[in-house]
């Protein structure tokens, strides 16, 4: 199986290194510092679980180079994803499949509308790992987990060949039945953490002991399931439930990806974490205050973010 992926960053670099270092055929679609670290010293993998160098890898700026590829992984950050949707286009063939390793739920909907709904698949995945240095990847927490499928949910055949794949390299996955409640799932908890931490800039330890903060993480994640339901996912309060008992067993000093990208002035996943709850309640007619409040918060240190970025990229 051809594998090529897109954002090579944490996510990417730890399940794309572990796929390659299990015989898979994988391309990193890189650039800069990255690249050059890859094509000069291969992949360094410090994980908890094992480290590893795969060496050579296959890299490249140039996804022509690549050409089609039977199913590509896609762990950008959400506000790349439609840059990064203009640089796959070359890997898709007739059969290729795309999963988005991504926060939020909209990134399936997106490749779906711009790849074709043949092509694009859903999952998500839980990893707690980021980029410690060019070429080098650091995994520091939870045993590595995908849970992805087709949209309709489908057992194809290339899901049983990415499937059988990722457990050759040592990565729990799980096909399940409806695929679009995990991805909800996942974002109950994400996307309230994400909002509640960036706006606090505080650790999830204190703001879960608080009792003035641990009733907005309940009034988050039920403002996401009600939306959820209006869109018709089959979530309901004891979601609420695992989410909080997700947020209780975090380590004290546990920050959001988000919030630290928020905190560091970086350009973050504001628009797809709570800028999406607060856009599709709207949609639906539900409300959400707490996280039309976040996003609105966060707004202004978004758009400084973004701006800031764009004027580097012009210099």
């Amino acid at each position: 199986m051809r594998i090529a992926v897109v954002g090579v960053g944490g996510v990417g670099g730890y399940f794309g290194g572990r796929l390659a270092q299990a015989g898979a055929d994988v391309i990193f679609i890189a650039r800069g510092d990255n690249l050059a670290a890859l094509r000069e010293q291969g992949l360094r993998i410090e994980s908890i679980i094992g480290d590893a160098h795969v060496a050579p890898v296959q890299a490249t700026d140039d996804p022509a180079q690549a050409g089609p590829v039977d199913m590509v992984l896609v762990a950008t950050k959400t506000w790349q994803l439609d840059e990064a949707i203009d640089l796959m286009r070359p890997l898709i063939g007739p059969e290729t499949g795309v999963v988005p390793l991504l926060n939020g739920v909209e990134a399936s909907d997106r490749l779906a509308a711009a790849l074709g709904e043949s092509h694009a698949l859903n999952g998500i995945c839980y990893i707690f790992v980021a980029r410690a240095a060019p070429g080098v990847v650091r995994h520091s927490g939870i045993h590595p987990l995908i849970i992805f499928g087709e949209r309709d949910n489908r057992r194809t055949a290339r899901v049983e060949a990415l499937r059988d794949w990722l457990e050759r390299a040592g990565v729990r996955v799980t096909i399940p039945p409806d695929i679009d409640a995990e991805v909800w799932r996942k974002f109950v908890f994400g996307a309230t953490t994400s909002g509640l931490g960036a706006v606090t800039r505080a650790p999830m330890g204190l703001l879960r002991e608080l009792p003035e903060t641990r009733p907005l993480f309940i009034q988050g994640m039920r403002e996401i399931v009600a939306v959820a339901q209006a869109c018709g996912v089959a979530l309901g309060e004891e979601d609420v439930t695992a989410a909080l008992a997700q947020l209780d067993a975090l380590p004290y000093e546990t920050t959001a990806s988000m919030q630290r990208d928020i905190m560091a002035g970086r350009p973050s996943e504001l628009e797809a974490q709570n800028g999406a709850v607060a856009r599709l309640g709207a949609a639906a007619g539900v409300p959400t205050p707490l996280h039309a409040f976040i996003y609105a918060t966060l707004l202004p240190q978004e758009r400084m973010a973004r701006n800031r970025r764009l004027n580097e990229q012009s210099q």
